[in-house]
């Protein structure tokens, strides 16, 4: 039941003006939003709570030691909510829980809390509410349908959900939700789909600013990017709200792929891409990150700007790849689109008669990490624990080739069975070669299971350094190997985003991916009824292994997106040496930090008081 609960986790400023950022009149960005807000249209009443700000400072409060919180003397009124709903035209949403209609109450409903049960684990479900998200660990538990976890103890809370939701459909009513958080202390949040591992979309007492349908595709044919180095070719413009699927059928129609990731229903165009953004074609055509040729963003102080690689530099830089909900909210994305082309796949899996047979077919194929990635190919697979005097199973799902035929995928992989067959391991390969990329996508990549909340999950990038030399070599096989001996499950990627693949951008993609050969995720969990004591300890289970991982690594670093809340040094780890200038960005544009969220840029300043055993969102932020 645990490797089950395991693979659910996972599967599932008015004016501001300064030396780098300027506000011209931002181009717009999709047909329903080319309103901005213009504050002379504000009642005085209006323009109080919801004018723009010469900075990110609070324009009505002093500096406070905490966000403003619900019960607090200072709390918005109901009339000043009233007022932000109106100007938003009714987009405001006060949170129920999506596991309320479980619990007794007036929310009971037993149909529709049977039909919430029965798609917990489907990620369309979450996404489609404006403020559940699928790593609900982070919530803190206070509302899940009793079935699914007992850790709510019969009762339903708000917890570490936002108070608040904007359903932001124009450009006016994102500025108008930054304004008002800005001017009355309150927290603020961004929420797109709720994919994040560290449940980046909570924040109790929160407004959140919810972007999910911000669904408008663009195509351009002949974009035409600026000064010597811009980007001339095909490309979309995103609303940031587009999903993966989405944009990649939009990208088919036209015979073109863009660079996104392997989960469907990720939101590519929100916090994946401006993550960094890994992706099955990320050996041939690097990051995700990496193909962004423009952005339109509402700052802190509630201003609308694009930002390009000529325009509004330091925000374009930080935003691609530096990390989303913490320099402001991204309406839209403008990215470079290439030629379709012909993908095989196949995937397959093998356990062993016995533990050493089956950990020297492992280790064989790790001899192969560099030259498959060198190929252009994607592994993406898992390697489960076995139960107590079992063996593990390995689990190829799927090896993915872009450009390459069926008998150049054999070819490619002829060494590596050769050397499972002379184990007594035998794999007949099934390749298949599609026509197109989303083909083969839509066949390799099924929908993944999210919800789970009894584990907790951390990663890393073993670089290129580790596959010099046999013993450097083995000592990376033995820690990565060592989590999966001590009950953890791992999810891992073998491939090599390299800058040269990417097209040499000037970006804030964390440098450690440029070297990386392998990303590894780790996952340890409890039962359903664990208490207080045991959660405790797979905490400090998770926090060792971890160590023993970046001991093998120094220098080396870990995905934000996938990642362990609780990260060492998540600024060298998840920002490398781009985060002092990150971090100078972020204080330019955002001195009073209207925009926080858990391992950002500087995020180290704050703190949320949480309740539960791991951190979590359930309670106030306050500095540090």
């Amino acid at each position: 039941m645990a490797i089950l609960q395991l693979i659910t986790i996972l599967l599932q400023v008015l004016h501001f003006v300064s030396a780098h950022i300027s506000i011209p009149s931002a181009q717009p960005i999709q047909p329903r939003q080319l309103q901005e807000l213009d504050p002379t249209t504000l009642a005085p009443e209006e323009a109080t709570l919801l004018n723009f700000s010469n900075s990110s400072l609070p324009t009505t409060l002093k500096p406070q030691r905490c966000k403003v919180f619900p019960g607090d003397p200072t709390w918005p009124s109901d009339h000043q909510w009233d007022l932000l709903n109106k100007t938003t035209n009714g987009a405001l949403i006060k949170t129920i829980p999506i596991g309320a209609a479980c619990f007794p109450g007036p929310l009971y409903d037993a149909a529709k809390c049977s039909y919430i049960v029965s798609q917990w684990g489907n990620s369309s479900l979450h996404m489609s509410d404006p403020t559940s998200m699928m790593s609900p660990l982070f919530q803190g538990r206070t509302c899940q349908p009793p079935s699914i976890s007992p850790a709510s103890n019969g009762t339903c809370t708000i917890g570490g959900y936002p108070a608040y939701a904007l359903n932001a459909s124009r450009v006016t009513d994102i500025q108008l939700g930054v304004n008002f958080a800005r001017n009355t202390g309150i927290r603020l949040v961004i929420k797109n789909t709720g994919h994040d591992f560290s449940g980046k979309s909570g924040g109790a007492g929160a407004l959140s600013i919810w972007t999910h349908y911000l669904k408008d595709i663009e195509y351009i044919p002949e974009f035409r990017g600026e000064g010597e180095k811009g980007y001339n070719g095909p490309a979309f413009k995103s609303g940031s709200g587009v999903q993966a699927w989405e944009i990649y059928e939009a990208a088919s129609q036209e015979g073109l792929v863009v660079v996104g990731g392997e989960g469907r229903t990720v939101g590519v165009m929100g916090g994946y891409i401006l993550g960094g953004g890994h992706s099955p074609l990320s050996s041939i055509h690097g990051m995700g990150a990496d193909h962004i040729v423009s952005l339109s963003v509402v700052l802190p102080s509630g201003h609308y700007i694009t930002a390009t690689p000529t325009q509004n530099h330091d925000i374009f830089w930080s935003l691609s790849g530096g990390g989303g909900s913490t320099f402001g909210v991204v309406t839209s994305v403008t990215v470079k689109a290439y030629s379709d082309l012909p993908i095989t796949a196949l995937t397959f899996s093998f356990t062993g008669s016995t533990t050493t047979q089956f950990w020297a077919g492992v280790r064989a194929f790790f001899n192969y990490f560099v030259p498959f990635s060198a190929a252009g190919t994607y592994s993406y697979f898992w390697v489960l624990p076995s139960p107590p005097g079992g063996i593990p199973t390995f689990s190829m799902n799927p090896f993915f080739a872009p450009n390459l035929s069926t008998p150049q995928t054999l070819a490619l992989l002829k060494p590596w069975l050769d050397n499972l067959a002379s184990l007594g391991i035998n794999i007949t390969p099934k390749p298949v070669t599609y026509p197109t990329y989303l083909s083969a996508w839509q066949t390799s990549f099924p929908q993944e299971g999210v919800g789970g909340s009894s584990g907790l999950t951390g990663s890393r990038l073993f670089p290129r350094s580790n596959w010099h030399n046999e013993t450097l070599l083995n000592a990376t096989f033995a820690a990565w190997k060592g989590s999966i001996d001590a009950g953890l499950l791992t999810i891992n990627f073998n491939f090599a985003p390299t800058l040269e693949a990417g097209g040499g951008p000037d970006n804030s993609v964390n440098p450690a991916w440029r070297e990386t050969v392998l990303h590894s995720i780790q996952i340890a969990s409890w039962g359903g009824d664990a208490d207080f004591a045991e959660i405790k300890r797979v905490r400090e289970l998770m926090s060792e292994r971890q160590r023993v991982w970046r001991e093998v690594s120094p220098g080396a670093g870990a995905y934000l997106g996938e990642s362990d809340r609780e990260e060492v040094g998540f600024q060298g780890s998840f920002y490398g040496g781009n985060y002092v200038r990150l971090l100078s960005v972020k204080r330019e544009v955002d001195p009073g930090d209207v925009f926080w969220a858990k391992t950002a840029v500087g995020s180290e300043g704050w703190r949320v008081m949480g309740k539960g055993p791991v951190g979590d969102e359930n309670g106030r932020l306050c500095r540090v």
